[in-house]
């Protein structure tokens, strides 16, 4: 189904580039601002249905893209985000993802977005309530954290790796060449080994990654 969207990305050649793709894909991209201030006004007056948005933009070149972004999605808790980064910086994604609300969230490389097919299957999985965090952000995460990391297995890492990226548990088991019966089981024994307690609302997915976000 093709989405509105409202892009932010202070470089033209970049701005346009999303442009293209998006397009291409047969989505509508009913603004595509330089700067912060235009990305809260465009987003309150055309209602899109997703945010992307770059970090680092003006007005202040610093992390304006991410503070507009939280901002939108405190007054609209259900709008779909999904924020470009340049470099991986673990506060970014935590600030963004730590919002009350845990649907419709994407922390994404720029270098991602040469890869066409990913970028846009980002924008639609996080259009539709799903969480995304590009997989390099999990894996350097991975690395860094030794507690409660080190209790999962190698395969559960894969596992959690998959489900950050927004795989349901038939994409994860085709992914890994095994069985669904066996992702559930990794799935189960993660949050367990991260001592996770479900809510009943289907986030189990976000919460394991938070769990390292936030450590």
């Amino acid at each position: 189904m093709p989405l509105t969207v409202v892009l932010a990305e202070d470089s033209p050649l970049m701005r346009d580039g999303l442009v293209g793709v998006l397009s291409r894909f047969g989505h509508q991209v009913l603004a595509a601002v330089g700067d912060a201030d235009a990305l809260l006004t465009a987003v309150r007056e055309l209602d899109p249905d997703i945010v992307v948005t770059d970090v680092r933009m003006p007005p202040d070149n610093t992390d304006d893209g991410l503070r507009a972004a939280i901002a939108l999605r405190r007054e609209r808790p259900t709008l779909p985000v999904l924020v470009l980064s340049q470099y991986i910086e673990q506060s970014y994604a935590a600030h963004l993802l730590d919002l009350g609300s845990d649907s419709g969230i994407g922390y994404l490389l720029k270098d991602r977005v040469s890869a066409v097919t990913e970028f846009v299957d980002a924008v639609t999985h996080v259009a539709a309530g799903a969480t995304v965090v590009d997989p390099e952000v999990v894996r350097q995460l991975l690395n860094r954290r030794h507690d409660p990391l080190r209790r999962l297995t190698p395969r559960e890492r894969e596992v959690l790796a998959l489900m950050a990226e927004g795989h349901a548990n038939t994409e994860i088991a085709r992914e890994l060449y095994v069985t669904e019966a066996a992702v559930n089981k990794h799935v189960s024994g993660i949050l367990q080994k991260l001592e996770l307690h479900l809510d009943g609302q289907g986030h189990r997915r976000v919460l394991a990654v938070l769990t390292y976000l936030r450590a």
